[in-house]
């Protein structure tokens, strides 16, 4: 379910639909000297705040999909490093590298990543904040590299299980740091999108909001304030969000 600010943007976008149609119904009698207020610079604002909101989902939708696979692609990752540990134990490895790999193993099944901004559900909205989870799914990969390191640092660790194998850790680290970079730059994408919806929902004068509360000025200046064409308008919601 898509958050409330998500939800009274929309509304927002839709109520300024309403509003020009009623702009339109007017005819040649609605003619302010503002060129913002007048009928096609509404229908440009009015393009602009859905592809602006448009963008928003998209963007929302690809960081969505991005912690997703992120998600799938650590799935696994403590088991295997116990199995990597278990593998070294089986070499003629000392006791203080076997003692750095069992380190590194401690550290990956003791540090979680936050499932607190792992939304799966695409219609959620992305966080506010990225630090917490980005820091965390660092730290594993940190832990994980560490422990590929001690094992290749061992002459006589040479498995025969293909996913065991230096080649396929490294590749399997690189696969991690790839998904996880991937969400940090889907997450500025979605940010980014933010920033420019509300640039044209709620900039101060320029915005929809303000230009829709000038048009229903301008509808009651030119009309009356009794008038029908007011209140056709006047109860029309617009609310400044900007989140």
């Amino acid at each position: 379910m898509a958050s409330t600010s998500e939800v009274g943007h929309a509304k927002n976008v839709a109520n300024f639909q309403d509003l020009i149609a009623f702009v339109d119904g007017y005819g040649a009698t609605y003619n302010p000297s503002k060129n913002s207020l007048k009928l096609p610079q509404l229908n440009s604002l009015y393009t602009d705040s859905e592809t602006a909101l448009q963008k928003v989902v998209n963007k929302n939708t690809e960081y969505n999909n991005a912690v997703n696979d992120r998600v799938e692609a650590f799935d696994g990752l403590r088991s295997l490093s116990t199995r990597l540990v278990n593998a070294l134990e089986t070499t003629n490895a000392n006791k203080e590298k076997i003692d750095d790999a069992k380190g590194f193993n401690r550290k990956l099944q003791g540090k979680r990543a936050s499932k607190i901004e792992e939304p799966v559900d695409p219609n959620q909205p992305a966080p506010k904040t990225i630090s917490s989870s980005q820091q965390s799914y660092d730290q594993l990969i940190q832990h994980f590299e560490g422990l590929i390191s001690v094992l290749e640092s061992e002459p006589s660790y040479a498995p025969n299980e293909a996913d065991l194998k230096a080649t396929a850790l490294n590749a399997q680290a690189d696969d991690l740091k790839d998904k996880n970079s991937k969400v940090s730059t889907a997450y500025t994408a979605v940010s980014n999108a933010r920033i420019d919806r509300n640039k044209t929902l709620y900039k101060d004068d320029s915005g929809l909001v303000d230009t829709a509360t000038e048009v229903k000025k301008y509808i009651k200046s030119v009309y009356g304030a009794t008038s029908p064409e007011f209140g056709q308008v006047k109860g029309i919601a617009f609310k400044n969000i900007k989140s």
